[in-house]
């Protein structure tokens, strides 16, 4: 998935940009643009990739993107055939930091907001709580006119800030500045995301970035922040989570179609990313 700077035209002069998707994540590209963004899952599933964290997303999912972040949602395979059923709706609030005036945040009483923001720049994850408290005005933000749009963000940014129902993403600041896109590792991430049930090589995901195993292992660390093998297990394992909660299948079952051919690497690969054993995960979770 190629690393690329969006600023579409249609954004260049608005503070504030509000859209609801019916239709799956589209972006095909791991991508990052100057505005913050606000994104809310009514309805579907998929991975999510943040800065260096890779998770599972489910209806309920709201999470703030930090100007420059790279992230991208992909949603589960079944959502892209031509058959399926299943619905989708995707609140995205891109704003700009200005978006209620200029040096408004520099003022002591929305430090908070500030603070909220300045935080963003690893990625934050709201939990359920305060994501179902704020469902209806999130779904309503559309509808409503520039102005009021403004004011009603404002208020639910207050109230993110306010929260301690959050979790940071990133383990590190991946903020982006450079305007030149990646195609290599557009290709490698692409690559990993579409085989990841395959048994995917070292070399294989190397000859694709036309690079040695020893450069394609520096280069990944450098724009991921993670190594190729974690990268991959990491993948396998958040899907893995969501077919044990979703589907009748057996944890063997699971294992294979993730991509393991072992079911001893599975345990130890799904204990050490999750904190649990697939039987606990699925008995818990």
């Amino acid at each position: 998935m190629k690393l690329i700077l969006k600023n579409p035209d249609s954004f260049i002069n608005e503070r504030i940009h509000i859209r609801c998707d019916e239709e799956a994540c589209l972006d095909a590209a791991w991508h990052y643009h100057p505005q913050f963004e606000l994104l809310y899952i009514s309805q579907s599933t998929g991975i999510r990739f943040v800065g260096d964290s890779v998770s599972h997303f489910s209806a309920g999912e709201l999470v703030l993107v930090g100007s420059n972040l790279p992230h991208l949602w992909r949603n589960d395979p079944s959502y892209y055939k031509e058959d399926n059923s299943e619905k989708v709706k995707t609140v995205v609030i891109k704003f700009m930091k200005n978006f209620i005036g200029n040096e408004t945040f520099s003022y002591p009483e929305f430090s908070s907001i500030n603070s909220l923001l300045e935080e963003s720049k690893y990625g934050l994850s709201f939990g359920p709580k305060i994501s179902h408290e704020l469902h209806d005005e999130l779904m309503e933000l559309v509808n409503l006119s520039p102005p009021l749009q403004s004011i009603k963000l404002l208020e639910i940014l207050h109230r993110l800030s306010l929260t301690e129902n959050k979790t940071v993403l990133s383990s590190t600041d991946m903020r982006q500045y450079a305007t030149e896109p990646s195609k290599k590792i557009d290709a490698i991430l692409k690559f990993i995301s579409d085989n990841y049930a395959s048994n995917i090589s070292l070399k294989d995901v190397a000859d694709i970035a036309c690079m040695t195993t020893n450069s394609f292992c520096r280069f990944f660390k450098k724009m991921t922040n993670k190594s190729f093998t974690q990268f991959l297990n990491e993948i396998r394992i958040r899907n893995a989570s969501r077919l044990l909660l979703e589907d009748e299948l057996s944890v063997s079952q699971v294992c294979y179609m993730v991509g393991y051919n072992s079911i001893t690497n599975f345990y130890k690969q799904f204990k050490l990313i999750t904190g649990y054993t697939p039987n606990l995960y699925r008995q818990t979770i």
